[in-house]
C-alpha cells in the first residue's frame, strides 16, 4: 500500500497537547517483550531527540520571530513525544542492558539500511560503521557477565550473532579520516537522504548515551570501556552526518527532519507486534503528519520551492527491523580489515592512521581488549552467540 504523507493531513497543532496522566506511558517489560519493540522505542527516541536539536538550532539561526513561536509549538510537541517514547524503556533494565539494546539498534539497523541503500558510495559507509558497532556489541555483552552476571542473549535473544567485528582498538582513526563526502542533494535519491539521517540521529544517541552514563558505573574497567566506545561513537557520528549535502538549506533539512518521523512511525506501526506501543506509533504518526504540513509551507514561503522537489512522492518500504546475521557475516569475510584515508577506504594501514594509534594506545592495550582480557580470567572462556556456526575469519575463531 502506497502511502504519501503529503496528501495526508494529521491532528491540528492546536489538538495535540497531552496533559500527564496520557503522557505516563506503561513501560514494556524487558523480560516478555519483543527485542525489535524495544530496537523501534530506542531508534525513534534518537529520531525524536535529533528533531529537536535540528529545531534548537533552526529556530538560534532566524530572526523572524514569528518563525521563532511556530517552531517553538513543533518543538514543544516533539519534546512530548520524545518524553513518551523514551519513557517506554523500563526502568529495571540496567544501564549495561540498555547498552547491549542500543548496539544491537546500531547493527540490524545499519545493516538493513546498507542492504537497501541504492548508491555505492553510501552503502560503503554504512558497511563499513556497522562491523565496529558489531565489535561494541561484543565488547559489551562480555562486560555484561563479568558484572552482571547475565547473559546478552536474555537481550538480544537469537535474532543477533554475538562475537568478534572490526576490532575494537583499530577503529581509532585521524579525525580527518572520517569524514565522508556527501552526496549531491540535486540528483540522490530521496531514500538516501532519509537513510542518511536515520542513522545519523541513531549514532548521535548512542553517543550522547555513553558520554553521560559512562561515569556513572564504579568499576574501572567499565568506565574505560564506555570512554573507548564513546569515543569512536564521536568518530561514527562525524563519519555519517558527513555524508549529508550541507548545502540543503535550512527548511529543505526541516522538510526532510518532518518527512523521515512520518516516515519511520509509519514503518514502526505497521510492524509493531505490541498493540500498546503501536498505538504511539499510530499516534505520533497523525502528529508528524501536521508537523511535515507545517515545515513545508516555510519551504515555500522561505526559499519558493515546492517540497515535492525534494521530497520522494511516497514513503519507501517500511524500514523492518530483522535478523541481518548471513549479510553480517559476508561482511566480515570481505571488508573486516578495512579503515579510512581520506574520503575512502584502505586495506593497509597508513602512517596517519599507525600515528594515531600510537598516540591514543600510548604502548598499552585499551579498554576494548582488557575487557576480554579481564572476562577470560573470571570464566576461562569469552561470551559468545554464535547461532550460524564458528566465525567466518579463522584469526577470529574462539579458541
Amino acid at each position: 500500500m502506497t502511502f504519501n504523507p503529503l496528501e495526508q493531513r494529521g491532528i491540528p497543532l492546536d489538538r495535540q497537547l497531552r496533559n500527564w496522566r496520557e503522557l505516563n506511558v506503561d513501560p514494556i517489560d524487558p523480560d516478555h517483550c519483543d527485542p525489535y519493540t524495544r530496537c523501534r522505542i530506542i531508534t525513534m527516541n534518537g529520531i525524536e531527540v535529533e528533531a529537536i536539536m535540528f529545531s534548537h538550532q533552526l529556530a538560534r539561526n532566524t530572526v523572524d520571530p514569528e518563525v521563532k513561536r511556530q517552531l517553538a509549538q513543533t518543538r514543544y510537541i516533539e519534546a512530548q513525544q520524545q518524553k513518551a517514547v523514551n519513557w517506554l524503556l523500563p526502568g529495571l533494565s540496567s544501564v549495561l542492558e540498555t547498552t547491549i539494546a542500543y548496539e544491537q539498534v546500531a547493527v540490524d539497523l545499519t545493516a538493513w539500511v546498507a542492504r537497501m541503500e541504492p548508491d555505492p558510495y553510501l552503502k560503503q559507509a554504512y558497511q563499513f560503521g556497522v562491523l565496529e558497532d558489531f565489535d561494541h556489541l561484543y565488547r559489551y555483552a562480555n562486560l555484561y557477565e563479568m558484572i552482571e552476571h547475565r547473559k546478552a542473549d536474555a537481550i538480544v535473544e537469537q535474532l543477533i550473532e554475538v562475537m568478534p567485528g572490526r576490532p575494537t582498538k583499530y577503529h581509532h582513526r585521524h579525525p580527518v579520516d572520517n569524514v565522508r563526502d556527501f552526496y549531491d542533494r540535486t540528483r540522490t535519491d530521496p531514500l538516501s537522504k532519509l537513510h542518511a539521517l536515520t542513522i545519523m540521529s541513531a549514532e548521535q544517541q548512542t553517543m550522547n548515551f555513553y558520554m553521560n552514563t559512562g561515569p556513572t558505573y564504579m568499576e574501572p574497567i567499565a568506565r574505560q570501556l564506555y570512554q573507548e566506545i564513546g569515543l569512536i561513537e564521536e568518530e561514527h557520528v562525524t563519519h555519517y552526518e558527513s555524508l549529508v549535502d550541507p548545502g540543503e538549506t535550512w527548511w529543505e533539512q526541516l522538510v526532510n527532519h518532518e518527512y523521515n518521523e512520518c516516515y519511520l512511525y509509519h514503518s514502526f506501526m505497521e510492524q509493531e507486534s505490541d498493540p500498546k506501543v503501536k498505538s504511539i506509533w499510530e499516534l505520533h504518526l497523525n502528529q508528524e503528519l501536521e508537523h511535515l504540513h507545517i515545515a513545508c509551507d516555510f519551504m515555500r514561503r522561505f526559499d519558493g520551492r515546492d517540497p515535492e522537489e525534494v521530497l520522494a512522492p511516497e514513503l519507501p518500504n517500511v524500514l523492518t527491523f530483522e535478523p541481518n546475521k548471513d549479510y553480517l557475516r559476508e561482511l566480515l569475510a570481505t571488508q573486516i580489515d578495512l579503515t579510512t584515508l581520506g574520503a575512502g577506504y584502505v586495506r593497509d594501514a597508513h602512517e596517519r592512521f599507525e600515528k594515531l594509534q600510537e598516540q591514543i594506545h600510548g604502548g598499552e592495550e585499551p579498554p576494548s581488549e582488557r575487557v576480554m582480557a579481564e572476562h577470560d580470567a573470571m570464566f576461562g572462556r569469552e561470551y559468545r552467540q554464535e547461532t550460524e556456526g564458528e566465525h567466518p575469519v579463522p584469526e577470529l575463531r574462539a579458541h
